[in-house]
């Protein structure tokens, strides 16, 4: 494992999460599919395997409009882990709350995370996970 070469490689995975958060509030289809590499996999949180960014924008564009219509949901990144200059792990705390500010669910999606010279920090394995109250 190594660290990221510069206090940049953190903020941009960082500003990657908050541009998720952004995209699914502004219900922004597009923005949100851009985020993700070409062959991204991506598990979401009621357990759909979606392969690919084809079939993560033909999900998102059935589930994202209309999607805040009572709530909105807020990411806070608690955990970066770089295995490779180029690879990145991400944990985000996810908490969705209603129109009124009540929290009304919490998710722990993982975010898999990848970069080459050509393109920046990109979704490319990510698992979305419901966290149950015990």
């Amino acid at each position: 494992m190594t660290e990221p070469d510069t206090q940049a490689d953190q903020d941009a995975v960082r500003a990657v999460v908050a541009a998720v958060e952004r995209a699914q509030r502004d219900e922004d289809v597009a923005g949100f599919v851009a985020l993700f590499h070409p062959d991204a996999v991506w598990t979401t949180g009621a357990g759909v395997f979606l392969d690919g960014r084809d079939e993560i924008e033909a999900f998102t564009r059935k589930t994202l409009p209309g999607a805040t219509a009572n709530g909105y949901a807020t990411y806070e990144v608690f955990f970066i882990r770089f295995f490779r200059h180029d690879v990145a792990v991400v944990k985000v705390r996810q908490r969705y709350w209603s129109n009124d500010g009540v929290l009304q669910s919490e998710g722990s999606p993982m975010y898999g995370m990848t970069k080459n010279d050509e393109d920046p920090w990109l979704l490319t394995f990510c698992q979305n996970t419901p966290v149950v109250a015990h």
